[in-house]
């Protein structure tokens, strides 16, 4: 059973019997757009556009579904409409085979494939099979539905490129007699309808001097090249004024022609280098300038946007011509009129007005690659509408930092490139300015600090003229100094891609003020950031963070915002030095880290661990920020973050310069104490002014993890008054079985130190179950196993404990005392495996060792 849309909407049955799709109008226009997307699921509202256009009436959907309800009942047994939240899908055989459209757009495109690889007698065959298909205009009968008459043009269009292909097969093949009479009849009606389309009549004229009509073929020429005159102000093309000289040298049209003809333009700019990387975004480019009408490619400077259009557009068939708006100036009238003389400039049209645009592009299938875009992006957007509009078969591809914002329109973001593309990037332009350059290992380092954006890569690799890697790399970690660095590029390149800086400077200039306000406060952060912080950090609203988004100063990623390091480090030098956006991030990361800090001890220590984590370098940040005194008070709500995700070797260096601001008091002893251990120190003049704050004590700890963190890492305190919160209690029950069974005589406790030091863990381990931490049930679950005659589910419960919260040190520790336990047990397979796994976690982890089974320990204070 096929159904065909190709002219009248009918049915044909197995024996080729065909009648009319049953249904009254509404039913028939469903199914044909049903149909025409056979075996995908089409959205309700693009169902509701499609049937009662842009402005449905009240109740649509209810009445889409009545409507389905009787197509249901009258469609042919084996075919259904399916329902889904997504939409409603056409369920038949194989689409591709059962509807003529569907069937018609694959053998077209097939037969054009054939025609590029070099195959004309099979491209003719494949569209010759494909014209059959078409039994008068499609979608005759349901042309009132709004959905029908730019569907009808699209395949119309569609129609007329397989037709051009055809001719060119035809003539390519050296068809002759009836096959070429045929086309030169098939010719003659399409030019009538279209008698603007350059390429359709010089196939005509080719067809004709195939045949021996020369004089005809010349008097097709001479009336062509008067109507572009008359109506466009323009000229022939070169193409068919090459085929005019064929003829007149003899009837020889424009020999040597195997592939799919382009309508002569003004060449794409030709590439001056080998393009690297960006596989996926090329097929997925040229995938949506396939399937949409209007595809903006956005994205920061630097980012290759033009280089990736010109690429994929050079390996499309059919006409392509390059629009470059980077000399427009821009602004009101007067840059909506450049913007429509550089469109017209590029179509080789008289006059840049719209009218003679879309007079020039009317039934022409075209692709424009419309590329920079976003200085004049209102101008463009409303001309580019227009054309949309009024020349069905014209496509468009621009290239922006921000979007046209056109309904329709869609979008391929464009970042930085992958890091194996990067460093491939790099070593190849670096090559070319010093030979027999094949990599260094400090080229990652480079390319991650220039986010990955091409043109960054090549503007370094071509310092390598005077610099090494090392100095490159070196000097990326300076603001002022990465531009600098970056500041040689390509003498004949326009002047906002010669440099890096002039390429984010170029960016800033497009800004209103208050987005360039926010964005220079942005640079506070590191890592990106919340809306949330954005708004309480940078004072502003929604509205200016969405524009920045827009303009690809900032990118927006699961739920964050961020900016390039690049563009970072640029705003960052228009931030001024008393702004208070600087301030006002210590002070939000500070109350963050607290609000964080009891949640660590409960049932929401993942959730907040996971947030933690994803503020890491904000929160580095922030040390440096801020009072010293604030800076004490971060970071003794952050020090159970740090020992639960083992970052201690991370904060050392920017605590122990803290250390170096702040003077102590005892008001912020115990602050100062966890300050101390956060920068490694063991012994010294700080650990002793810490232990003298420490001991003269007399209210207990704001932090309960400092008597544990100090016992641990220096030594008891004697009689540290600790809290009376739940987490506290629990935490001094296991300090107090640790020193009943320190306490016993021998290596092994008595049997009622023991009993006590059980109790007491038990005790622990209920509290801390309780309370839902993971870290304190783990410890007190290792301190149980170590008196239990059977201590591996002990151990193994501790283990996915530890393991769950990322503490890789703890987790090392416990699989050694467990492979000690396998191995007393007479099991050094498991014991192996154990040790196999300690190490591994330890060589991830970065730790310098793995611990060795120990019995009891000062590291966490807990039974051994």
């Amino acid at each position: 059973m096929i159904f065909r849309l190709l002219g009248p909407l009918v049915v044909s049955d197995s024996a080729g019997a065909t009648a009319p799709a049953a249904g009254g109008p509404k039913v028939r226009a469903l199914l044909a757009r049903l149909l025409l997307d056979a075996g995908r699921t089409v959205p309700v509202d693009r169902l509701v556009d499609g049937l009662y256009g842009d402005e449905p009436p009240a109740g649509a959907q209810g009445a889409l579904q009545a409507q389905v309800s009787r197509l249901r009942r009258v469609l042919p047994p084996g075919v259904a409409v399916e329902h889904s939240p997504a939409g409603y899908r056409l369920a038949l055989g194989t689409p591709a085979e059962d509807v003529d459209a569907l069937r018609f757009e694959a053998l077209a495109g097939a037969g054009a494939r054939a025609l590029a690889a070099g195959d004309p007698v099979r491209a003719a065959d494949l569209l010759r099979e494909a014209l059959g298909l078409w039994r008068g205009p499609a979608l005759s009968d349901v042309r009132d539905a709004p959905f029908a008459a730019g569907q009808a043009a699209r395949l119309e269009g569609l129609r007329l490129d397989a037709l051009e292909a055809r001719g060119a097969a035809e003539l390519a093949s050296g068809a002759s007699g009836e096959d070429l009479s045929s086309l030169v009849r098939e010719l003659a009606a399409a030019v009538r309808e279209h008698p603007l389309r350059e390429r359709l009549r010089g196939l005509q004229m080719r067809a004709l001097g195939a045949t021996g009509r020369q004089a005809e073929a010349l008097a097709v020429y001479e009336e062509v090249r008067a109507a572009l005159a008359e109506e466009l102000g323009a000229d022939p093309s070169p193409e068919l004024s090459a085929v005019h000289l064929g003829l007149l040298r003899g009837g020889e049209a424009a020999p040597g022609r195997t592939g799919p003809e382009r309508v002569a333009a003004p060449a794409l700019p030709a590439p001056l280098t080998d393009f690297v990387g960006r596989e996926r975004e090329r097929e997925r480019l040229a995938s949506l300038v396939a399937a949409a009408r209007l595809v903006t490619l956005v994205g920061p400077g630097g980012a290759g946007k033009t280089r990736l259009a010109l690429e994929v557009g050079a390996a499309l068939p059919g006409e392509v011509r390059f629009v470059d708006l980077g000399a427009v100036a821009g602004g009101g009238r007067t840059g909506a009129g450049e913007v429509a003389e550089a469109f017209a400039a590029a179509l080789g049209v008289r006059g840049g007005g719209a009218e003679r645009l879309e007079t020039a592009l009317a039934g022409r299938p075209v692709l424009l690659i419309v590329d920079n875009c976003e200085h004049v992006v209102d101008e463009t957007a409303v001309l580019v509408r227009r054309l949309l509009a009024a020349c069905p078969r014209l496509r468009v591809l621009t290239t922006s930092r921000e979007a046209l914002g056109i309904t329709g329109e869609s979008l391929l973001p464009l970042g930085a490139l992958t890091p194996e593309a990067a460093e491939e990037l790099f070593v190849r332009r670096a090559a070319a300015v010093r030979p027999g350059f094949t990599g260094h290992a400090r080229v990652a380092e480079l390319c991650a600090g220039l986010d990955g954006l091409p043109l960054a890569v090549e503007l370094a690799a071509a310092r390598l003229r005077s610099l090494s890697v090392d100095e490159l790399a070196d000097g990326l970690g300076e603001r002022l100094e990465r531009f600098e660095l970056l500041s040689r590029g390509d003498r004949t390149a326009p002047e906002r891609h010669r440099t890096l800086r002039a390429v984010v400077e170029w960016s800033w200039s497009l800004l209103e003020p208050g987005e360039r306000e926010l964005a220079a406060r942005f640079s506070v952060f590191r890592g990106g950031a919340t809306a949330d912080a954005v708004t309480r950090v940078c004072g502003a609203g929604a509205g200016t963070l969405a524009s920045l988004v827009e303009k690809s100063l900032v990118e927006a990623r699961d739920g964050r915002y961020g900016m390039l390091e690049t563009i970072r480090a640029y705003a960052a030098g228009q931030l001024p030095e008393e702004d208070p956006a600087t301030a006002a991030h210590h002070t939000y990361y500070r109350e963050l880290a607290e609000a964080a800090d009891p949640e660590l001890r409960g049932a929401a220590q993942l959730e907040w661990l996971v947030r933690l984590d994803a503020e890491d370098a904000n929160l580095r940040a922030a040390l440096r920020r801020g009072t010293p005194e604030d800076a004490l008070r971060l970071v003794a709500a952050l020090t159970p973050y740090w020992w639960l995700r083992g970052l201690r070797g991370r904060v050392a260096a920017p605590v122990a310069e803290l250390l170096e601001r702040v003077v102590p008091t005892a008001e912020l002893g115990e602050e100062y104490a966890l300050c101390v251990l956060a920068a490694g120190l063991r012994e010294g003049e700080h650990v002793e002014r810490a232990q003298e704050f420490l001991a003269s004590r007399t209210v207990p700890l704001r932090q309960p993890y400092t008597a544990f963190l100090w016992s641990t890492s220096v030594g008891p305190v004697e009689d540290l008054p600790m809290g009376d919160d739940p987490w506290s209690r629990s935490l001094v029950l296991v300090g107090r079985a640790f020193l009943t069974t320190a306490a016993a005589t021998g290596s092994a406790p008595g049997d009622d130190a023991r009993a006590t030091a059980e109790a007491l863990l038990t005790e622990a381990l209920a509290g801390f179950r309780a309370l839902g931490d993971r870290w304190g049930t783990a410890t007190a679950l290792e301190g149980l196993a170590a008196l239990s005659p059977e201590p591996l589910p002990l151990l193994a419960e501790a283990l996915a404990l530890f393991a769950s919260l990322g503490v890789a040190e703890d987790v090392v520790d416990l699989l050694h005392r467990r492979a000690a336990v396998h191995e007393a047990a007479g099991d050094p397979d498991a014991a192996a495996a154990d040790r196999a796994r300690a190490a591994d976690t330890a060589r991830r982890a970065g730790l310098k060792g793995a611990p060795e089974t120990t019995g009891a320990t000062e590291e966490t204070g807990t039974v051994r």
